[in-house]
């Protein structure tokens, strides 16, 4: 025998509970209300929620770097030349004799007789510079006589004066001609005009044979005479 045909079984829906459901009744009635206690302390929970959030963002920004410091610089650390070694100031020399430009010459510190006699625009041709000591160094206020026979006591430097620069012949006086622009300059009622005039005269005779030749310089007349008379003397 066959078997009946065998029939589908009818699908029953299955109806889901609301999760609400399996509270009890007087719990679901019931309203969540936090009054204002509860609201106040959600207020501060979410204020501080904001700040640590915002301290977070503050300190993951970027920062910049420190630069180190320079180390500090003494002032005595570094030698540096010192000040009292400032640059001597230009000679001035006087130059008379053979030479083109006879008169004051300036030159640097630390110049050679050559050098002077260069700047005075050189000895003129003939003249014997044998009895010249050209690498001698100068100093400032002397004088110089180019090709002029020397007087018997001068050194054999070159220079007229037989004294230092600036100092006084023997006995006080001033040599006429051997006295140099800074010697005369010290004379009374002496000036750089005057002190020239004699030089130039010096250069033009050669030597003073009498102290009153002075009277034929132009500007020392007789009562200048009588003031210089005792304090001069020809070598």
């Amino acid at each position: 025998m066959e078997d009946p045909p065998t029939q589908p079984l009818p699908v029953v829906p299955v109806r889901r509970r609301s999760p609400a459901r399996l509270l009890p009744e007087s719990w679901r009635a019931a309203r969540i209300d936090p009054g204002r206690p509860g609201a106040t302390a959600l207020a501060l929970v979410a204020a501080l929620a904001a700040v640590v959030a915002a301290v977070g963002v503050w300190s993951e920004r970027p920062r910049a770097e420190p630069v180190p410091a320079l180390p500090a610089v003494t002032v005595g650390d570094t030698a540096a030349p010192a000040a009292s070694a400032a640059p001597a100031g230009p000679l001035v020399v006087s130059v008379s004799g053979k030479v083109r430009r006879p008169g004051l010459v300036e030159v640097p510190d630390g110049s050679r007789v050559a050098d002077v006699v260069k700047a005075a625009g050189g000895a003129l041709p003939g003249a014997d510079l044998t009895g010249l000591n050209l690498a001698r160094k100068v100093t400032d206020g002397e004088q110089i006589a180019v090709g002029v026979p020397a007087a018997p006591d001068a050194p054999s430097g070159g220079a007229a004066a037989a004294p230092a620069p600036g100092g006084p012949a023997p006995g006080g006086k001033i040599d006429l001609n051997s006295a140099t622009a800074a010697q005369l300059d010290t004379l009374p009622g002496m000036g750089p005009v005057t002190v020239q005039k004699i030089l130039d005269w010096r250069t033009k005779n050669g030597r003073f044979a009498r102290v009153d030749q002075l009277r034929e310089i132009d500007g020392i007349g007789e009562r200048r005479f009588a003031q210089l008379r005792e304090l001069v003397t020809v070598g």
